[in-house]
């Protein structure tokens, strides 16, 4: 629960200003790490890959169904929200250089590597995040405590290292950084109740995407409203 906010601290704040490369290696490393690290810890304690038996017939249109409603309320709220208000209102001003600093760190210098980026977060990255979040840190939780205080634990965690990158771009005691990192907790509880009824990613994975493709439709809005496009 705390290595990904470990790593997003160092990417994000410790190495903030080192050359665009460092940085990108040690996020590739890093998230390779977090990434391997379910199936070390299932290969090593588990000492298996559990199996599912066949899942009731209801349960995978529940899933899909309920994460696909929720990742386009989701999704509607943050373009809404950001066009009709926020951006309007200034809240994302002090923010426009930082987020464009970040984009050229990471080599996303055009539209076209922007949008790249944002269809692998949205199709890649969301699922190896519900693959880490609902079925490996939830799913441990669950074994061992109470479906409230498990679901309150992961999503908190979840939740964590958002706040790290939030507060690099708004501030860390700002009221939008709070804000929104509460709305990530929330999801985070949303998409463990998803996981935790249905027993399948799919329908947290296909909300996460959305929700993730709304927040880098508003990212390139705000890089361009930076450039002065």
């Amino acid at each position: 629960m705390v290595f990904p906010s470990l790593l997003t601290w160092l990417y994000f704040v410790a190495l903030q200003g080192h050359p665009a490369a460092v940085q990108q290696v040690v996020y590739t490393t890093g998230k390779i790490l977090q990434f391997g690290l379910p199936l070390l810890w299932v290969l090593a304690v588990g000492r298996r890959i559990p199996r599912a038996g066949a899942p009731p017939t209801w349960r995978l249109p529940y899933s899909i169904g309920v994460g696909a409603v929720f990742g386009l309320l989701v999704a509607a709220a943050i373009l809404a929200g950001y066009l009709g208000w926020l951006r309007s209102a200034g809240w994302f001003a002090s923010a426009e250089t930082a987020i464009g600093q970040k984009a050229l760190a990471f080599g996303l210098r055009t539209p076209a590597q922007f949008a790249a980026a944002g269809i692998f977060y949205a199709l890649v990255h969301s699922l190896l995040e519900e693959y880490y979040w609902r079925w490996f840190v939830f799913g441990q939780l669950r074994r061992l405590l109470p479906l409230g205080q498990s679901t309150a634990l992961a999503s908190l965690a979840f939740a964590a290292h958002h706040w790290i990158v939030l507060g690099s771009y708004f501030g860390r005691f700002s009221p939008v950084t709070w804000l929104m990192t509460f709305a990530v907790a929330v999801g985070g509880a949303v998409w463990c109740g998803i996981y935790h009824r249905s027993h399948s990613l799919l329908g947290p994975w296909l909300s996460h995407a959305l929700v993730d493709a709304a927040i880098f439709a508003v990212g390139f809005a705000i890089i361009r409203h930076a450039a002065g496009g």
